[in-house]
């Protein structure tokens, strides 16, 4: 089990990036939340087995979200634990 807090930079914010991570993250065994940050980035914590995680990640990265993305900063962090699901927060 890892887990994993990515920062997103670009034109992350109004374009759906939230709502299609949420959607994204149906096809994979990951549980985890993510949020717009105050400064015009968007925050996601995600935690699962290795494949899972590095697989939901990569697909982000290369979904037709990744014309917005200009930076991503991704920190191991510990499993998210008691987590359900993956939702959308503010």
């Amino acid at each position: 089990m890892i887990a994993r807090q990515v920062f997103y930079e670009g034109r992350v914010q109004g374009v759906g990036f939230r709502f299609t991570c949420k959607q994204m993250a149906r096809g994979y065994d990951v549980v985890g939340w993510v949020r717009n940050l105050s400064d015009g980035r968007v925050e996601l914590q995600c935690s699962g087995d290795n494949d899972e995680v590095e697989g939901f990640l990569e697909a982000i990265a290369e979904s037709e979200l990744k014309s917005h993305i200009k930076g991503v900063t991704a920190i191991p962090i510990p499993p998210l634990v008691g987590a359900k699901g993956f939702d959308i927060v503010h």
